[in-house]
């Protein structure tokens, strides 16, 4: 009896067996082998989202390297930069002012305000003595002081070249002119004993004014009257420093 019983169990494992696997080979195994192979398309977008982070954070990188870097440093830098140049700019403008005063002196005025055609009367006039020498007169015609700085810059007509200043008649400070004051400059026309080129007769004249630095625009040029004759110059043609005196001007 046992023996049969043990032999009846294992015919029903034997079916039991069989069943599944007939299970696994109908719709069921099909299903099961659906979810199978859904698993690894669940892992694909795993992955897929494992690296998307790091694309992300490759490109947030990207973008705070171009936000900080060349938008927020950049920014900055050139911002300081600015800044810089501002100071810079504010630090050499008031020291270019006094080192570059004529004679180097440290005396350039705190606030500068430029003579120029706009705030003065000009006037040029040959003189008898020195020989071959012209006056130039400004006259501060405004109602607060004005500087004059280096000296006059002339043309005559068309003339294509700038005569040069007289280095030895630099003064020690920027001449100021208060309402009313004169300033004056004197220019050797030509050479005396004629060893000057290029000699010519100068109908109209303009006389131009220097700023803080030099050859900086100091403002409108003046046209001063000239004689009917004209004005003989030749290459000899040389101005002095603006000068508090007439007599100082023509001593050149």
């Amino acid at each position: 009896m046992r023996t049969s019983r043990l032999q009846l169990l294992a015919a029903a494992g034997v079916a039991v067996a069989s069943l599944a696997l007939t299970a696994c080979q109908d719709g069921t195994g099909t299903r099961d082998e659906g979810a199978s192979a859904s698993q690894p398309g669940a892992s694909t977008p795993s992955d897929a989202s494992s690296q998307a982070p790091e694309e992300s954070a490759s490109g947030s990188g990207g973008n705070a390297s171009t936000a900080n870097g060349s938008t927020g440093s950049g920014g900055d830098t050139a911002g300081s930069g600015e800044s810089g140049s501002g100071s810079g700019g504010g630090g050499k403008g008031p020291s270019a002012g006094k080192g570059s005063a004529p004679g180097g002196s440290d005396d350039a005025p705190a606030t500068f305000n430029p003579c120029n055609g706009s705030n003065t009367s000009v006037s040029a006039a040959p003189v008898s003595r020195p020989v071959n020498h012209m006056l130039i007169t400004v006259k501060n015609t405004g109602s607060k002081n004005c500087d004059l700085t280096y000296y006059p810059v002339l043309r005559f007509d068309e003339m294509q070249w700038v005569p040069q200043p007289v280095e030895e008649s630099k003064p020690q400070a920027v001449v100021t002119l208060a309402p009313g004051e004169s300033a004056y400059a004197g220019v050797l026309l030509s050479a005396a004993d004629g060893s000057g080129s290029g000699g010519a007769t100068g109908k109209k004249l303009a006389v131009g004014f220097q700023g803080r630095t030099p050859n900086s625009d100091g403002g409108p040029a003046a046209i001063p009257s000239l004689p009917a004759a004209g004005v003989y110059y030749d290459s000899s043609l040389t101005v002095t420093y603006w000068q508090s005196s007439a007599d100082d001007a023509l001593t050149y």
